[in-house]
């Protein structure tokens, strides 16, 4: 990267998110309970092939939500016209990025077309902990990691649901692709070529959600999320 972007707001999110952070800015206790034991927050895992509408789900979900945060992922790739670090991503160059890797500060990280992507165990941990439901957006390998992850860890698996979002065809994805406009006629082709195999793997999620209109993409996410927020191993029981 063009060191425009140091880590310095990563650093203040992890000492932020838990009380015991570590030298390598990744807790030390990672079973830490929730400041309020009654509040059962979700870690809303949403995955897409590209151009399949996550971007513009998570941005309405997230205005719909006033109680729902958005987890913000380390990146290596070049900043787009308008995107900030810190707000939409953490820009990062190479070695910074494998830092964290080797100090295991992810909870998941992939290489997706030739850029490192990768999530803070504290960025999280750190939300759901003051009792806030974590959005995540991310690709396929991501969401596998974060699944795995979530096995070995009862406060990730507690929380977690994950959502696999796609256009009704790749016809429909193609076109999507072409009027947004950022790729070459060979950039679309490949990417259509991914999207084919991510699309394969929708069994692998807890639910799919075949892309309609903004609307109703909305609609269907905040009744999964209602849905799962009653589920009794998470509902708060009454008094009796």
């Amino acid at each position: 990267m063009n060191g425009k972007h140091p880590e310095n707001n990563i650093m203040k999110i992890e000492s932020q998110a838990s009380p015991a952070v570590g030298k390598q800015g990744e807790n030390r206790k990672t079973d830490a309970p929730m400041k309020n034991p009654t509040l059962s927050p979700l870690l809303v895992l949403l995955s897409a092939p590209s151009g399949g509408g996550k971007t513009t789900l998570c941005q309405q979900l997230l205005s719909a939500r006033r109680d729902m945060a958005r987890a913000i992922t380390c990146t290596t790739r070049e900043p787009r016209p308008g995107e900030q670090d810190g707000v939409d991503y953490y820009f990062l160059d190479a070695a910074s990025f494998l830092r964290r890797v080797q100090a295991g500060n992810f909870l998941e990280h992939a290489t997706v077309y030739g850029q490192s992507y990768g999530t803070l165990k504290s960025e999280v941990l750190g939300k759901l902990r003051q009792g806030k439901d974590v959005l995540l957006s991310v690709d396929v390998q991501g969401a596998a990691a974060i699944r795995s992850r979530a096995e070995e860890d009862p406060e990730l698996k507690r929380a977690l649901i994950s959502v696999f979002l796609t256009p009704p065809s790749l016809a429909v994805l193609e076109a999507r692709l072409r009027k947004r406009g950022t790729d070459s006629a060979a950039a679309i082709q490949k990417r259509l070529g991914e999207a084919r195999q991510e699309i394969a793997r929708w069994k692998n999620f807890e639910y799919l959600l075949i892309s309609d209109s903004i609307s109703e993409d909305l609609r269907r996410m905040q009744a999964i999320i209602e849905a799962e927020k009653m589920r009794s191993a998470r509902a708060v029981p009454p008094e009796l």
